[in-house]
């Protein structure tokens, strides 16, 4: 009778990297104290006795001309900034991750959308981290007790995998909801619930699971304190969506990001506020990130940037303080560190600004993060605005990326972005010149075309009489 060989490895809890000794420090993604050990047990197979893990348990390769090329009608989302970042809607047998920093909100968004599918959809909401009780304490709050809760949404708390399945054989639900992956395992294995194995095989399952009998299912994953989803990276590569809830705890407004979509666009981004009530949609998030916004103060300029294929009004807020020490500080919220050096420097050299003895502060209004360089010439602005003390023209919006020799460079989407400054009643746009001819820019509001940083802030900052 053969025997069981045993044998000890150790996996990196940050990467997967495994590792036949234990490594303070990980080689592939440089993380500390991240190796972990794993005992593993091979069992002996038999020949011909092997079972083959599939989606069927049996596949048949055809032509492809043969295959059926319709496409499968998406389930209806009645929360639309959320089926905006799906791609209009659940495609049914898909897999969707959710990820985001701890209190953010993402119990809360899927549990909203939960009650909404249960209203046509039969629900199963499984959560490893609290009790049917409390998720029904916190589903009455979210209707304010004022709504009857549907009763195809059905709630259990369970971490066993194996118990899990059997409860989607028996309810038959048309959406299966995991909160959270991390405290889900799978016996057969010795690791513990929340390391790389049992992550790993765990949504291997439930993507076989979805792919198999065509219920949708959406797993929230944890975060590390980096940002990225706690567990290997090969998590992302085994779901079809992956979705970033963000957002700064403080602040009211969340941003739901789309980082991967096999059935949609990337890069899309639906905007929600914490109220009391919960999430809700924020139709019009220009409106909503300008309307605290203090007309004529100096350090104060809007620029129009884009996320997906929204344009979004923001302010941006710049502060010059002379400096205390000995080197002047640059610190950005909201804007990349690298980026606001790039654009202090072309001031500094360019246009002559004498911010070497000045501490430079870089705000973006609302807790959104700006990554795109369609915004340098709003940052440069504002910065100069506070500079000067002059404020920028509150009627203008300026877009524009900036180079290093201090010349305008034209982003994309222009036509866009002009028309969504137009709508919330901006009457100036200064732009980069545009040197080959495109779509005809709106009109309505006057377009103020620049070639370099230098007569944009001559612009910008001109007084109105």
């Amino acid at each position: 009778m053969a025997k069981t060989k045993v044998h000890t490895r150790y996996v990196c809890q940050q990467c997967g990297r495994v590792s036949a000794s234990y490594m303070g420090k990980c080689p592939q993604c440089n993380s500390f104290n991240s190796m972990v050990e794993e005992v593993i047990h091979d069992e002996p197979v038999a020949k011909g006795s092997g079972t083959v893990r599939g989606l069927t348990g049996r596949s048949i390769p055809r032509p492809i001309s043969e295959v059926g090329g319709e496409a499968e009608d998406r389930i209806h989302l009645p929360i639309g900034e959320f089926a905006r970042v799906l791609g209009g809607g659940i495609v049914p047998g898909s897999i969707v991750l959710v990820g985001g920093d701890p209190g953010i909100g993402k119990s809360t968004l899927m549990l909203q959308m939960a009650m909404e599918m249960a209203k046509t959809q039969r629900v199963l909401y499984v959560s490893g981290e609290e009790s049917e009780r409390q998720i029904k304490m916190r589903a009455v709050r979210l209707v304010n007790g004022t709504k009857e809760l549907p009763k195809n949404l059905l709630l259990v708390t369970e971490t066993n995998l194996e118990v899990i399945l059997n409860h989607v054989r028996d309810s038959k639900p048309d959406l299966l909801i995991v909160d959270s992956i991390q405290t889900v395992y799978l016996s057969e294995l010795d690791s513990s619930a929340g390391s790389v194995s049992q992550v790993r095989e765990c949504s291997s399952h439930l993507r076989e699971l979805a792919k198999s009998s065509g219920i949708s299912v959406f797993m929230i994953g944890h975060v590390t304190k980096d940002g990225a989803i706690a567990g290997p990276r090969v998590l992302e590569h085994i779901v079809d969506t992956v979705l970033y809830l963000e957002g700064d705890r403080f602040q009211a407004y969340r941003l739901l990001r789309s980082v991967k979509n096999r059935f949609g666009a990337t890069a899309e981004v639906g905007v929600f506020e914490m109220r009391e009530g919960g999430l809700m949609e924020v139709t019009n998030p220009s409106e909503a990130f300008l309307a605290e916004r203090l007309i004529n103060a100096a350090g104060s300029a809007i620029a129009v940037t884009m996320e997906g294929t929204r344009p979004i009004l923001v302010e941006i807020q710049g502060l010059t303080s002379p400096t205390q020490f000995g080197n002047a500080r640059r610190t950005p919220n909201g804007v990349d560190f690298n980026r606001l050096l790039l654009i202090t420097a072309v001031l500094t050299r360019r246009v002559g600004l004498k911010l070497a003895e000045h501490d430079a502060f870089v705000n973006v209004v609302g807790g959104i993060q700006i990554d795109e360089p369609a915004a340098d010439l709003a940052i440069a602005a504002a910065i100069a605005s506070s500079w000067k003390d002059v404020p920028v023209r509150a009627e203008a919006v300026l877009i524009g990326e900036i180079g290093l020799a201090g010349e305008l460079r034209m982003p994309g989407q222009m036509v866009a972005r002009l028309r969504e400054a137009q709508k919330l009643g901006f009457k100036v746009a200064i732009v980069p010149k545009a040197i080959r001819k495109g779509e005809e820019y709106p009109k309505g509001i006057e377009i103020i075309e620049v070639r370099s940083l230098d007569q944009a802030l001559a612009v910008a900052l001109k007084k109105q009489s």
